[in-house]
């Protein structure tokens, strides 16, 4: 039985004084092969950080690297890590402050967080009508637009402004998945290159002062400062994606959907089975003993089982049945201790003949 939680309207005087993390699992492995997210919520200004990551042990080195980050950027400490009972936070490393595991429903902060970021990221795609692996792109783009939106949470203060003291810049912003043209002039190898191509605006690099472009021929992340805009065509439309596929993003957030059995539909055509599979095994294969129909003798009065009266390895008693109506019995195979060592080397055999 649960007993039922108190409400906290606790909130840190400074920032770094209390962070939130948690991992969240996708269920689809995005283009870069991601597989998971970690994400880092300040307590104080509502500012977070996502991080991408192909396994969960890598959660431990990309904390210590936060631990760092607050340390050089903000000259500021992280004095305390809440985060659940998930095994990504418990390892053998040694971390110098005070790490405290709390279940779900005590780290809801960070958990609407979560959900929060994944209907972002969800909403983006569709309009984009990106495919379901490009999330964790547009988790970054997500990320960058909610840092510098008004939160609730805190007063309807901007999270950006209260982590960096200042107002963020508007400006520049994009619409996400859009058509873009960036200048390819520096990299180009003559004089008669092309100067531009075609691309999809993926987002916003976190190192650079620019904009993220997929050149979708090359199939190469272009990052450039100097780069036209066409925000009315989606390049993905063509190929546009049901917003059914993009539904893991809107599961628990701490186990992948289950997806239900379907049944085949008569309108498609269901694969024949193997030919191999249906041949007949020849008569004078060794694992073959008894060619009848099995019957099991019945049990003496004394309650021992009968012994056999035909010498050899097999494991069961068996006696002939009776024909039924004359009908002649379909053989039956009665396999020794090495007769299925066999009997896969014959079927081995028979699929090798096709």
């Amino acid at each position: 039985m649960w007993l039922p939680f108190s409400n906290s309207s606790s909130r840190s005087s400074t920032p770094f004084e209390l962070v939130h993390c948690d991992v969240w699992t996708s269920p689809v492995p995005s283009i870069s092969g991601y597989r998971y997210y970690l994400v880092i919520l300040d307590d104080f200004s509502h500012f977070c950080w996502t991080t991408p990551l192909v396994h969960k042990s890598e959660v431990t080195k990309h904390i210590i690297a936060f631990c760092a980050y607050a340390t050089t950027q903000f000259s500021l400490p992280v004095h305390s890590i809440q985060a659940d009972n998930g095994t990504e936070f418990v390892n053998k490393t040694h971390i110098f402050f005070d790490f405290s595991r709390h279940p779900p429903p005590q780290n809801g902060k960070v958990e609407r967080v979560l959900r929060t970021l994944n209907n972002v990221t969800r909403t983006l795609l569709i309009h984009a009508s990106m495919a379901a692996p490009y999330w964790a792109e547009a988790l970054a783009t997500a990320t960058y637009l909610l840092n510098r939106r008004p939160c609730s949470a805190v007063q309807n203060n901007i999270p950006y402004q209260l982590l960096y003291s200042q107002p963020p810049e508007y400006s520049h912003l994009r619409v996400f998945g859009c058509l873009c043209y960036p200048n390819l002039s520096a990299t180009a190898r003559h004089k008669l290159a092309p100067r531009s191509a075609a691309c999809v605006f993926l987002g916003y690099p976190s190192s650079h002062k620019g904009y993220r472009c997929l050149d979708l021929s090359t199939r190469r992340v272009i990052i450039s400062r100097h780069v036209v805009f066409d925000e009315s065509v989606f390049p993905f439309s063509s190929h546009p994606t049901h917003p059914s596929q993009l539904d893991f993003l809107l599961s628990s957030l701490s186990t992948a959907p289950t997806l239900a059995p379907v049944a085949p539909s008569s309108d498609v055509a269901q694969p024949r089975p193997s030919p191999a599979v249906l041949q007949e095994l020849p008569d004078d294969d060794p694992a073959i003993l008894v060619r009848d129909p099995i019957m099991y003798r019945a049990p003496s009065a004394g309650g021992t089982p009968p012994s056999s009266s035909t010498a050899g390895p097999a494991r069961l008693d068996v006696v002939p049945a009776p024909a039924v109506g004359g009908s002649t019995s379909r053989p039956c195979l009665i396999t020794t201790p090495g007769g299925h060592r066999r009997l896969r080397h014959l079927l081995r055999r028979l699929l090798q003949r096709r």
